[in-house]
């Protein structure tokens, strides 16, 4: 009986199966490789031997401003201070703040913290051209955005993440209002990609007729250098709010 029973279950069991191997798992979808990170340093605003090694360099030292400047100023905005080891934004009418340094192509690597509502930015590739009053004339821009408190949230090419009017993020990789994002701009000479806590949300050629077709298309259509220059500065934004900035740096490629 104990027999019979045995092989009833067999069989039942080879009938479930159907007696055919399973079929093979569907292969992954390739995904887009984050840049490696920097090593991490036992601080915040230091680097490692190893970092150095690799060719990266503090932009902000965590206890002054020195490499920092005003655009067309000679010093920063005095809004622009250290606070609490970050570079912080404390009110607005400051100007935007500027590398006294000019880079490209490079990897610029950076933490930010918004507040809420707040709106900010790193534009980069900047020049002090007659012809440019602001930084944006000539310099894109990675935004950086209360997305769910600020009215840009609503418009998706001005989301955290953006190449700013230009190109649309994805949702889902900026964190809550208050908290702290890792970003890096990536621009190689004729690419440029965002990321965005090790996501990368934007990317786009650059300096190609599908970058001027882009730029054409958008808000910087009205000034002729936008976007035409292979190096240039890099500034943070004032726009007004209140934003934090920390473990800025960067590195030619």
């Amino acid at each position: 009986m104990r027999i019979a029973t045995g092989l009833a279950f067999a069989a039942m069991m080879l009938g479930a199966c159907g007696g055919e191997p399973p079929a093979p798992a569907a292969p992954a979808e390739p995904v887009a490789e984050a840049p490696a990170p920097a090593p991490e340093a036992t601080g915040a605003n230091t680097l490692t031997a190893e970092q150095s090694a690799q060719g990266w360099k503090l932009l902000f030292n965590g206890t002054d401003l020195t490499g920092w400047k005003g655009y067309k100023k000679d010093k920063p905005g005095d809004a622009w201070k250290v606070e609490d080891g970050t570079l912080a934004l404390t009110a607005g009418g400051a100007g935007d703040l500027m590398t006294v340094e000019v880079y490209g192509p490079f990897e610029l690597s950076y933490e930010w913290k918004i507040s809420p509502n707040g709106n900010s930015g790193v534009i980069y590739l900047i020049q002090e051209d007659a012809k440019a009053e602001n930084t944006y004339n000539t310099g894109p821009e990675m935004q950086v955005l209360d997305n769910d408190g600020h009215a840009d949230g609503k418009i998706p090419s001005h989301r955290a993440g953006a190449l700013y009017d230009i190109e649309t993020p994805p949702d889902g990789a900026v964190k809550p209002v208050g908290e702290w994002n890792e970003a890096v701009v990536r621009f190689t000479g004729s690419e440029i990609e965002h990321w965005l806590n090790g996501k990368l949300v934007s990317e786009s050629s650059y300096g190609d007729d599908a970058w001027k077709a882009k730029v054409a298309a958008s808000k910087f259509k009205q000034w002729p250098l936008f976007g035409t220059f292979a190096k240039g500065h890099i500034a943070l934004q004032d726009h007004g709010d209140k934003v934090w900035y920390r473990n800025i740096k960067v590195r030619a490629i």
